[in-house]
This record gives C-alpha cells, sequence and structure tokens, in this order.
C-alpha cells in the first residue's frame, strides 16, 4: 500500500526522520535502497557521507529555480507490503521505487530532467520515496493524481512479485484518523480519537432523527457540541460538531464538519435522508413499529436482487441506520456485538453508486418508530428482527462482491458474523421456549407436521428432522396452522425467497422466517410510548448549541 503525504517544505527535516530511531526506537538500518542517479551520498552506508550533503543533493534544482520552485517542494510516499509478505530484497524495493515514481509522473523513466530523488529503507516491510518538486528544466512535475496512479502501479507489483493483493477502495472510506489524533487518543486514556466518537454520535443521530432540527437535539444529547451555519437567507448551510472537552493548544473546540467525519454525514446528505420520513397513513395502524421493521428489512434481500443499482444503495443505506439504532435499544448483553456490527457495516453504506433514498423510506421510517414505541417484552420479536438483519447484511454483502466493491464486501463479512454471534445469544431463550412447546405437542400433531415438512420440502427434511430445532419449527407450524395459515405453502414460500444452504441450522432459519411470514408475534407494546431522546441519549444541559 502507498501512503503520500501533503507536501512540505523541510528536506532534511524528512531525511532526519528516515535516518533516525523513529518514535518508537523501531528504524533499523536506514540506508539508500535507489536514488535518481545511482550516486547520492547514503549517510547509513558511508561514514563520509551527511544528511546535511544528502539534503543539499535533492534541494539543488529548488534553489536553481528559487521564486519558482513551490513553497512546499517535498514529496514523500510511503511503501508498505503486508504483515504476511516475504521480505523484499532492496533490488526488488529499487524496482518498485522506481515504478512508482514513474507511474506518478515524479521521475518518468528515461526523462533525464526528472527530479531529484532517493528510496530509504529502514524496516523490512517498507521503504519512503523521498523528491523535490522540481524538474531539471525548472519546471514543476506532472504528478496531478499521483495517488491513484502510484496504487494502479501497486496492484500490477501484487501481482508480479507474488505479493498479497491488497482489496482497494473506491475513495468512499472514511478518512482515517491522524497520527496526532491517535497520539491524543492514547494521552488521555481514550480508546478511540474524537473524529471516530464523532462519527458514531452524528450517524447514530441521523439514524434517530425524522427532521434536521432533531438531528440537532439528538447530537447535543450525546455529549457533543454543535455549531449550525446559516445562509443569509435562514436556510441552513451547514454544520460542525466537537467533543464537549476536547480542545486545542488554544483551548478552543476542535470542530469537525459533517462532510470531514464522512462523506454521507455532510448536511445536504443528511437533509435527503431526512426528507419525507414521517409515517403514511397506511403506517398510521395498529402494526408495532418493530414488525414492520421486520418486514421491511426482510424484504431488503428481495430489493437487492432486482439489479436496479441505485435503490439497492439505497436500500443497504437504510440497512446501515438499522444497524446504528438496534444498539440503543438491545439488552445490555447484546450491545458489544451490536455496535460491532454496525461499526464495522459502516463501511458497506457507502460506495460510488448515487442511492435514491425515497426508495427505502419505508424501512427508514420503520426504523425511526421503534424509538417511538418501547422495545418488545418478548425476545423473540428481537430475534426475528435479527434474523432479518443477518440474511439483508450477507445479501448486501453479495451485492457488492458482483459489483467488485472489495472493501464494502468484506465489510458486511465482518459484520454478519457479529450479527450472527448477537442472534445466536439472543435466540437461546426463545428457542427454548419453541422447543418446549413442540415437545408437548400431540403426537399425532407433531406426525402431522412432519408429514407437511416431508411433502413441501423432501430435500431438507430428513436434515431438518435430525436438528435440535425441529421440534420449535414443528411448534411454530402447529401455531401458524391455528392461526390459519396453510404451512405447506408457508415453508414452500419461505425456502423458495431465500437460500439455505449456509445456513448452520435450517430449522431454525424456517423458524423465523415462518414468524415474519406469518406474523406470530404477539403485540408487547404498552401504551406508554418512548421518545427518542430518551432512547438516544440524556440532554446535557451544561452543552451549548451554538448558531450563526
Amino acid at each position: 500500500m502507498a501512503s503520500i503525504v501533503k507536501p512540505g517544505h523541510k528536506t532534511r527535516g524528512v531525511l532526519n526522520y528516515l535516518y533516525g530511531p523513529g518514535r518508537a526506537n523501531e528504524h533499523t538500518n536506514p540506508h539508500l535502497v535507489a536514488s535518481f542517479d545511482g550516486f547520492a551520498p547514503d549517510p547509513g552506508r558511508d561514514p563520509d557521507a551527511t544528511l546535511a550533503q544528502l539534503a543539499d543533493v535533492l534541494d539543488l534544482r529548488v534553489k536553481q529555480a528559487g521564486a519558482r520552485a513551490p513553497k512546499n517542494h517535498v514529496w514523500h510516499c510511503s511503501i508498505r507490503a503486508a504483515p504476511e509478505d516475504r521480505h523484499l530484497t532492496d533490488d526488488e524495493w529499487a524496482t518498485i521505487a522506481r515504478r512508482v515514481l514513474d507511474a506518478t509522473g515524479i521521475a518518468p523513466a528515461g526523462d533525464p530532467d526528472a527530479c531529484r530523488w532517493v528510496a530509504v529503507r529502514h524496516a523490512d516491510d517498507h521503504i519512503h520515496i523521498v523528491a523535490t518538486k522540481v524538474r531539471g528544466d525548472l519546471r514543476p512535475p506532472r504528478n496531478w493524481n499521483d495517488f491513484l496512479r502510484a496504487d494502479n502501479e501497486l496492484v500490477a507489483i501484487e501481482k508480479e512479485y507474488g505479493l498479497r493483493q491488497v482489496p482497494r477502495g473506491d475513495r468512499t472510506a472514511t478518512k482515517r484518523p491522524t497520527r496526532a489524533e491517535q497520539e491524543k487518543a492514547r494521552r488521555t486514556g481514550n480508546t478511540r480519537t474524537s473524529r471516530e466518537h464523532l462519527r458514531t454520535v452524528v450517524r447514530t443521530a441521523v439514524s434517530a432523527a425524522t427532521t434536521t432540527e432533531e438531528f440537532f437535539r439528538l447530537v447535543e444529547g450525546a455529549g457533543a457540541l454543535i455549531d449550525v451555519q446559516y445562509f443569509p437567507s435562514g436556510d441552513v448551510r451547514g454544520y460542525k460538531v466537537a467533543l464537549d472537552g476536547d480542545t486545542n493548544a488554544q483551548g478552543e473546540p476542535v470542530w469537525f464538519s459533517g462532510s470531514t467525519l464522512a462523506a454521507d454525514l455532510s448536511y445536504p446528505k443528511i437533509a435527503e435522508r431526512l426528507t419525507a420520513t414521517g409515517p403514511t397513513h397506511a403506517e398510521r395502524s395498529e402494526v408495532p413499529a418493530w414488525r414492520r421493521l421486520s418486514r421491511a428489512v426482510d424484504q431488503i434481500p428481495d430489493h437487492l436482487a432486482l439489479n436496479e443499482d441505485n435503490a439497492g444503495q439505497a436500500h443497504i443505506a437504510v440497512l446501515a441506520e438499522t444497524l446504528d439504532v438496534l444498539p440503543l435499544l438491545a439488552p445490555a448483553g447484546l450491545r458489544p456485538q451490536l455496535l460491532q456490527a454496525a461499526t464495522v457495516f459502516e463501511r458497506a453504506g457507502r460506495s460510488r453508486i448515487r442511492a435514491h433514498h425515497q426508495q427505502a423510506q419505508a424501512t427508514r421510517r420503520a426504523v425511526k418508530a421503534i424509538l417511538r414505541e418501547p422495545a418488545p417484552k418478548d425476545g423473540a420479536l428481537l430475534v426475528i428482527v435479527l434474523d432479518a438483519l443477518l440474511l439483508a447484511v450477507i445479501a448486501a454483502q453479495h451485492w457488492h462482491h458482483t459489483r467488485n466493491h472489495t472493501q464494502q464486501a468484506e465489510a458486511a463479512r465482518q459484520s454478519a458474523a457479529h450479527l450472527r454471534t448477537a442472534y445466536e445469544a439472543a435466540a437461546t431463550e426463545p428457542l427454548a421456549v419453541l422447543r418446549r412447546r413442540g415437545t408437548h405437542l400431540a403426537e399425532s400433531l407433531r406426525r402431522r407436521q412432519e408429514f407437511t415438512l416431508r411433502r413441501a420440502l423432501p430435500e431438507l427434511a430428513e436434515q431438518i428432522l435430525a436438528e435440535p430445532g425441529w421440534t420449535a419449527l414443528a411448534a411454530t407450524l402447529a401455531r401458524a396452522e391455528a392461526a390459519g395459515h396453510n404451512p405447506s405453502a408457508l415453508l414452500t414460500e419461505a425456502t423458495a425467497r431465500r437460500e439455505t444452504a449456509t445456513a448452520t441450522s435450517v430449522s431454525e432459519v424456517l423458524t423465523w422466517r415462518l414468524h415474519r411470514l406469518a406474523d406470530l408475534t404477539a403485540d408487547t407494546t404498552s401504551s406508554a410510548p418512548a421518545t427518542p431522546s430518551a432512547s438516544y441519549g440524556p440532554t446535557n444541559t451544561s452543552q451549548q448549541r451554538r448558531m450563526r
């Protein structure tokens, strides 16, 4: 992987770091593996060479250009191999450096006027390339879009050298915390940087809010300061957030605009998602929000199978919102895994495909509605939602994979693993209840359900009957039949709409699918509604909201 840092103006300062001990004495045997002419002085191997001499050689043309030289003339690129890769030789690293310099336009192959450069190695797994951005004709190099050019060249290098082929992104990933932010978090005893903490706060507030005003209020109530900017017309122009107590050297809050937290957290993107999120007439019914959510999430795999990219991206975005709010309402024992699932899936929620959010507003309304109703007392309803979410995340993984979104597909895969752990923990007690019901079924009724299973799913029947979950499925089939449903038709529909080959327990999967299809959950809502502010976090009256 290549990392090109922001251009600087101190050649000697960069060299001091590369030839020095490092921040934690991690630099060993620093030396040149290549240079622009093969004769640059190497303070690491030549006892008569100095860093001042090397800096003077690199800066020669900068001094010749005088005022025409760019202010920040130092180009610095590090290239790192994966931990599992073999150790490359100095000659191999030298070749890699030349290819990257050629690809970026810093030093095109065969160009006698190319920029001056050196490649320094002070560890087994990476090198640093330092160049000064003045050519021999005293013009700047044409290195526009150098990171993408370098990355494309490294894709070819990985294949040719037999190295790990790193999944490439589409430039929609969030900005990583800077080294300074990471060191500040360590000094203050925080496991996450302010940027990462605020990203979670804002993302969760967006998922919970129905209006932009409510969004601002929820951010305030979650341990953050918010500064909203307005146009002269009075319309909102944007916003920035800071953690209460996180200050710079001048004692001022460290602000982050929404777009610097993530591309989809800019104010225009948030406003687009919060448009028309009020309940429709059809949704103002007696059907509890949790049931509506389970139905909506259950349909996401079907939407993703339609190959309508813009609508598919919208459904994946609202799937991310569902994962964001679920930890607020789940039992404490499930929250760590659910938080991990949401955090990891955040990367899967965005791609270069523009989401048509109106296509997924029904699911979004259901997500927001569960925050305004009490959490279900019946654990089975939560399990049904988790089961539907797991299937939807797996479908999102497949959707991204077929579009070569490697980072998003991997994020969805990791999220599914966390969701599966949470599901298994949540399902233990409800499944035990269903199994007890199944063991108490009359023999004639149990035989009828077995006959129904063999007739509807002859290929899966023996496997299901041998699973511990069969008694729970039998109880569910009996309950569906008592509610007026056709058990055989339900089984056929449950397997026709979703694959079961990857299921650890087919009987468990079918149990929860039948609960959703036949709407077998009891109405456990009470008359005391919850409010999003109470669910999301307490209001901190010491925090300030500044408007301008």
